[in-house]
């Protein structure tokens, strides 16, 4: 089995060149299906296998979602193995997917974003980064993992774009915003010289890259010190980003082009978001709601 794991992801990694967080969580997946067969064949495995596995997901309460993730993972692993010739029949078609609740996603109004951005000292020079990837954040409606891989060449301060490298290693432009610009500016002006990392954006306290993880640690000092009540995370800036566009009258299909989403569908979301608000506005203000 690990012969064949092996293979998989030296074919995601080379043939697909897909991120290393989704090379992670292949990996882990496909471990855990591995550990769930024990000494079996790749071959004998069947449709009941596969149901026996994800019953054992089930009894150990993980979410729909991540029994959703591990399928899927498991779909393309024996999809692989089929189209190479490793294995004679793919026993995965005949398992379907588990259908997902749908959750909106959670987002904060413009006066709480604000307040959020504003929250770092920018006396200080891990308060001016903190401020720089806040607005950022904010200003350009990215991922976590765009924002940290995001390198100094890739920013146009005169046409305010930025280029960021999104899932599936696609490259977009994305706008950005004027305050946020100043905010990378100063940000990178009080930089220490001797940093290991030249290129990288956003440094930790020894000068290199800053990390997924670190990100988060940031929103939620900054969270803290503004005393919300939200339980909110680094995407939950995303969500805003494009909640706020919608609000404020624009398209779908430009902020899909924004947030860099593959799909129309998975943008569509946001249209929830903003029905439920207007929902709330029409309850609280006519007469007879």
């Amino acid at each position: 089995m690990q012969r064949y794991i092996d293979k998989f992801i030296n074919y995601l990694k080379i043939e697909k060149d897909v991120s290393r967080h989704t090379i992670t969580n292949y990996t882990i997946d496909l471990k855990a299906f591995s550990l769930f067969l024990g000494e079996a064949d790749i071959n004998s495995v069947d449709h009941l296998a596969l149901r026996k596995f994800l019953a054992e997901l089930r009894g150990r309460n993980y979410s729909k979602r991540t029994i959703a993730r591990k399928l899927a993972s498991l779909r393309s692993f024996f999809k692989f193995l089929y189209r190479e010739g490793h294995i004679k029949a793919n026993p995965i078609t005949a398992i379907s997917s588990p259908k997902l609740d749908k959750k909106l996603p959670k987002f904060l109004d413009i006066a709480k974003v604000t307040k959020l951005i504003m929250s770092p000292d920018v006396k200080t020079p891990s308060g001016l980064r903190d401020r720089a990837i806040l607005e950022t954040l904010y200003s350009c409606g990215i991922r976590v993992s765009e924002l940290v891989g995001l390198d100094m060449e890739k920013i146009d301060f005169i046409s305010g774009v930025i280029k960021v490298l999104g899932k599936g290693r696609k490259e977009r432009m994305v706008p950005i915003g004027d305050m946020a610009l100043d905010s990378i500016r100063k940000y990178a002006e009080g930089r220490s010289p001797s940093a290991k990392e030249k290129k990288a954006v956003f440094l930790n306290s020894r000068g290199g890259r800053l990390t997924d993880r670190s990100v988060r640690r940031v929103v939620d000092k900054h969270i803290h010190a503004c005393s919300s009540e939200e339980k909110i995370s680094p995407h939950s800036l995303r969500h805003s980003f494009a909640t706020h566009l919608l609000d404020r009258g624009a398209d779908l299909r430009s902020v899909q082009e924004l947030l860099g989403h593959m799909n129309l569908s998975t943008t569509q979301i946001y249209t929830h978001v903003t029905m439920e608000r207007l929902k709330n506005v029409y309850d609280k203000a006519h007469p007879r709601a």
